[in-house]
């Protein structure tokens, strides 16, 4: 399938995400598009049958079998030599379902914006409220900040899920649980920095694109819903680790040591508070309240994980 020279190919990577695989599948042979998409599921060493029970729905996906975890970025690259010769890769987690016109939206838009690297839709929760669609990028400002706080005083710079736009708009950063790229794009910059595992590659993805003249656009006339972490949620302490550790990454291959350092020492301040905070709030309940207990775990792992030097061994799985 190398030679496959169609207009769109769909990527989508899996670890053990159950029906949602066939139900994001679904979703993508449901679209109202021009053409039939190549559609590519990177298997990241999945143990249960997600990938067997979709093929028996969609026999025409073709399958890259990686054998363990390698993490978003990697996998996406996996995925290169099948759809390097398509002019648009659309990225869809297995936990985002696209409306119908999303696909057509978002293609039709690439189309008529040649300077366009890649745009996203309007993310919705399953009960159709907004979710968070895309962000400015991380600075010490974000970072060191409260976020929800720069969003309400200085929503230009950085909008939030309750911005409205009536029209695409040029933003930084997009959220990638759907997110379409031209892959011209992709190629000049290299494809995906595979030093992040999961968080963050997009955003990085989108910054490195835009110093190359690549702009990222927010669509909000084409939809999916995405239910936000589902998998993530399963490991949650694993998944903030990750996530903790490619914000430094990001830092540290943006913004250089010095920042990358002021960031660690603001979020190591914040645990501490936030462990001893929580700690009381679990000895003055006795640990009955389940939710606060798992938040003291969660907390005091990071908190513990930071103290350690963020060791590269703590995290999501690799195998």
């Amino acid at each position: 399938m190398s030679n496959y020279k169609g207009l769109l190919s769909v990527v989508i990577v899996n670890r053990n995400s159950g029906n949602m695989l066939t139900e994001c599948l679904n979703s993508v042979y449901g679209s109202q598009l021009q053409g039939e998409p190549l559609v590519v599921v990177v298997d990241n060493g999945s143990s249960d049958e997600s990938v067997q029970r979709a093929l028996k729905k969609h026999p025409r996906i073709h399958v890259l079998a990686s054998g363990k975890n390698l993490g978003f970025a990697a996998a996406v690259n996996c995925g290169l030599p099948l759809f390097r010769e398509t002019k648009y890769v659309l990225l869809v987690n297995t936990d985002a379902f696209l409306e119908t016109r999303c696909a057509q939206t978002l293609l039709d838009f690439l189309e008529s914006h040649p300077k366009a690297g890649m745009v996203g839709p309007k993310l919705l929760n399953p009960d159709g409220t907004p979710q968070t669609s895309f962000e400015a990028f991380p600075t010490l400002a974000t970072e060191t900040l409260n976020r929800s706080l720069l969003k309400r005083v200085f929503p230009k710079r950085y909008p939030s899920k309750n911005s409205v736009f009536s029209s695409p708009t040029l933003v930084e950063g997009l959220i990638g649980a759907v997110v379409m790229i031209r892959v011209q794009a992709f190629l000049d910059v290299g494809g995906f920095d595979e030093d992040y595992f999961f968080f963050l590659e997009e955003t990085d993805l989108a910054l490195r694109m835009r110093k190359t003249g690549w702009d990222a656009y927010h669509h909000p006339g084409a939809d999916a819903v995405h239910l936000q972490g589902a998998t993530a949620k399963k490991m949650e302490l694993e998944s903030r680790i990750e996530f903790y550790r490619s914000r430094y990454i990001f830092f540290r291959k943006h913004y250089g040591s010095f920042s990358t350092n002021v960031v660690k020492i603001v979020q190591v301040a914040s645990l501490t508070i936030n462990v001893a905070f929580w700690g009381l709030v679990a000895a003055a309940t006795c640990g009955t309240i389940s939710n606060q207990a798992r938040r003291l775990e969660v907390k005091f792992g990071l908190w513990r994980w930071h103290l350690w030097g963020c060791p590269e061994g703590q995290g999501l799985p690799r195998n």
